[in-house]
C-alpha cells in the first residue's frame, strides 16, 4: 500500500522568541515492510542551521535552530511511504514467556542486551504493582509469549475507554490505570508497563494509522492524529507489534516513525526557547492512500 502523510505542527507565541533549538522525529523508519518513497520537511521561519542524524535507537531526526526573533513556528512534514503487511505470527508457536524472560536475563549478545534495556523502568513507564496484578491473568504458567500478549492487548482494549479529554502528555500512568480512560499513548504505556513487570522486553512505537470514516461519511482532511502502539521482543522472531487502542496486530495501514523506551524518546517535535511567554499549539495530521 502507498500512503501519504502530512503532519503539520504550529506554535503561536505570546512574546517574541529570540533564539530556539529544536529536534524533530517526523521521518518514517526504513524496514523490509516499510519504504519511504519521498519525504520533505518545511520549516517556517527558515532555520539558521539544520542537520539530519540518527538518534540512539536509529530514529531519523532533524535538528534545527532559529536565531531571528519570531512569534510563530510552523513545521510541515510530508511523506509518501510504501507499506507491506508483515506475516501474521503464529502466536501459539512462540516459546513460553518464562523461557523468553530467562533468555533476556542470561544471554549477553548485543541484540539481546539491546532488548534487555526495554525490560527496565523508563521516565513514563514505572513498574507499578497494580500493572503486574492486572496482567497476571494473561501470563499463566507456560503460556506462549505472543498468546499472552494478544490476550493482554484485548483486555486493555475492552477495559479502557478511549477519551481524548481524560489525559494529556503529562498524565502519570497510575492515574490512567485508575480512571481506565486515555488515548493511544496511554494504552501503549500501560501495555508496556504490564509486559515489563514480567521481565519481558517491550518498546514504545510512534507513527501513523490510516483511518476509515463511518459508512457514508467523507474523510475529514487533517482530522487524524499521530498514533502509538508497542512492540514485544520474541527471541529469534525479533520484535512483534501490537496495537492496544484498536486491538489489532499492525499491518500495512500502520506507519512507523520512531521507537524507544516510551514517549519521551520519540516526541515528534520538541525544543528549547528563549522568550515565548505563553504559547498555543496546533497539530494536524492527514493520512491518505495514494494511487
Amino acid at each position: 500500500m502507498r500512503l501519504r502523510v502530512r503532519h503539520r505542527t504550529h506554535y503561536g507565541y505570546g512574546e517574541a522568541v529570540t533564539t530556539s533549538h529544536h529536534e524533530a522525529r517526523l521521518s518514517p523508519r526504513e524496514s523490509e515492510y516499510q519504504h519511504t518513497v519521498s519525504q520533505d520537511i518545511q520549516i517556517n521561519p527558515a532555520p539558521a542551521t539544520r542537520k539530519r542524524r540518527f538518534d540512539y535507537f536509529g530514529n531519523r531526526t532533524v535538528h534545527f535552530s532559529l536565531s531571528a526573533p519570531h512569534r510563530e513556528l510552523e513545521v510541515v512534514a510530508t511523506s509518501v511511504v510504501d507499506t507491506v503487511a508483515p506475516p501474521v505470527p503464529a502466536l501459539d508457536a512462540t516459546p513460553p514467556w518464562e523461557q523468553v524472560r530467562e533468555r533476556l536475563r542470561t544471554d549477553r549478545r548485543r541484540d539481546v542486551l539491546d532488548a534487555f534495556a526495554m525490560t527496565l523502568e523508563s521516565p513514563n513507564v514505572p513498574l507499578l504493582e497494580q500493572l503486574r496484578e492486572y496482567a497476571e491473568p494473561s501470563f499463566a504458567q507456560g503460556m506462549p509469549l505472543l498468546v499472552a500478549i494478544r490476550d493482554l492487548v484485548a483486555r486493555i482494549h475492552k477495559d479502557f475507554v478511549y477519551d481524548p479529554s481524560a489525559t494529556d502528555l503529562l498524565t502519570p500512568l497510575d492515574h490512567v490505570f485508575t480512571q481506565r480512560r486515555g488515548v493511544c499513548q496511554d494504552f501503549a504505556h500501560l501495555a508496556i508497563g504490564c509486559v515489563r513487570n514480567y521481565g519481558l522486553a517491550a518498546r514504545y512505537v510512534s507513527g501513523y494509522l490510516l483511518t476509515h470514516p463511518p459508512p457514508g461519511k467523507a474523510r475529514l482532511i487533517g482530522a487524524d492524529a499521530s498514533h502509538a502502539w508497542l512492540s514485544v521482543w520474541v527471541a529469534e522472531q525479533g520484535w512483534v507489534d501490537f496495537d492496544p487502542t484498536n486491538d489489532v496486530i499492525p499491518a500495512d495501514e500502520h506507519i512507523t516513525t520512531a521507537f524507544g523506551r516510551d514517549f519521551s524518546d520519540v516526541t515528534p517535535l520538541r525544543g528549547v526557547l528563549l522568550g515565548a511567554g505563553s504559547h498555543a499549539l496546533t497539530v494536524n495530521v492527514d493520512v491518505s492512500p495514494t494511487i
